[in-house]
């Protein structure tokens, strides 16, 4: 009679633990964010919860989150990649071009790729062999992509691509997406890397205690050069969205991206200085991020006014991951 009676009592104290760890991981309060906002638009506008208005939200928002992927990862490790943006508007410009230029989609498609990713690892080769910091290497590269870009284009968008491109930015498979079976796609490879690979723990240490983790025997470098490549990989994915959505290529695309990716890894409880963050907390900040811009344009907002409260949020997402920080 005594067990019976208790259990009630043991099934809540069991709640009660599950609950309290789940508030110390990093997407508890992210996840809490997204539903208050989320909510908060809907309340406010009538045409927010429409089907049109949702599937275009997570369309807009899938650009982002994949950029953030790569992102992550530099973050996770303590450092940043400010080049994703240029990246993206550079390996875009490149299908495009081949493509115009009769080279069929699908190789121009793979070598668009591995120019972001050659341009990733451009930026490993600096930061992790040549120790020079992130945030400087990064910036530097930036601009060399974004006047790479405009050089091969001579300033003008390239169009005139093959109608089977479109498929990427505005097909759908088994009535979803592509945009967003893509960015479901990267998100669980990148799921799979950092929590069921041996890898994925080597870049927490890296952000943790990287010299720590030097005199373990890990090869810091290696998993550096890995981050910044996977980075420019990321930014390559998303210029193939965006070029096909476009169908053209815009030497001047993802001006800001890079700031966009950085405040959905922070939103999404990543702690700035490394070491500490969740893939799925990054989607939530990415998702969080596009609700917020979806439902400011929505209300008419000035974009102005936009980049000021988003500024106010991202500084507020640092401040309270620099508290939970040990």
């Amino acid at each position: 009679m005594s067990q019976l009676a208790s259990t009630p009592g043991t099934a809540r104290q069991s709640l009660k633990a599950r609950l309290a760890r789940w508030r110390r991981t990093p997407i508890f309060y992210p996840l809490i964010g997204f539903i208050v906002v989320f909510i908060a638009m809907a309340v406010i506008n009538d045409n927010f919860l429409s089907g049109s208005n949702l599937s275009n939200l997570a369309r807009q928002a899938s650009i982002i989150a994949i950029i953030a992927v790569g992102m992550s990862l530099a973050i996770l490790t303590g450092g940043i990649d400010l080049s994703v943006g240029p990246v993206m508007a550079l390996s875009g410009t490149i299908m495009a071009g081949l493509m115009v230029a009769g080279v069929p989609p699908s190789l121009a498609i793979i070598i668009g790729l591995l120019v972001g990713a050659a341009f990733g690892a451009f930026n490993g080769v600096f930061i992790a062999f040549a120790g020079m910091p992130p945030i400087i290497v990064t910036l530097a590269t930036m601009g060399i992509a974004r006047g790479l870009g405009l050089i091969y284009t001579g300033g003008y968008p390239i169009s005139g691509l093959p109608p089977e491109f479109a498929f990427f930015g505005r097909g759908s498979l088994a009535g979803i997406e592509m945009p967003i079976l893509i960015m479901i796609a990267v998100y669980a490879l990148g799921y799979v890397l950092l929590s069921h690979t041996a890898t994925g723990r080597y870049l927490y240490a890296i952000g943790g205690n990287e010299e720590a983790t030097r005199l373990s025997g890990i090869r810091v470098s290696r998993y550096k050069l890995l981050v910044y490549t996977l980075s420019g990989t990321t930014a390559a994915i998303a210029g193939l969205i965006l070029t096909s959505r476009l169908m053209s290529g815009q030497p001047n695309a993802g001006v800001g991206f890079e700031l966009d990716a950085i405040a959905a890894v922070v939103l999404g409880g990543a702690a700035i200085t490394g070491g500490r963050g969740m893939i799925l907390g990054t989607l939530v900040g990415a998702l969080l991020l596009g609700v917020l811009n979806n439902g400011l344009n929505l209300m008419g907002v000035s974009p102005y006014l936009q980049n000021v409260i988003k500024g106010l949020i991202i500084l507020l997402a640092i401040y309270i991951s620099r508290k939970r920080t040990p």
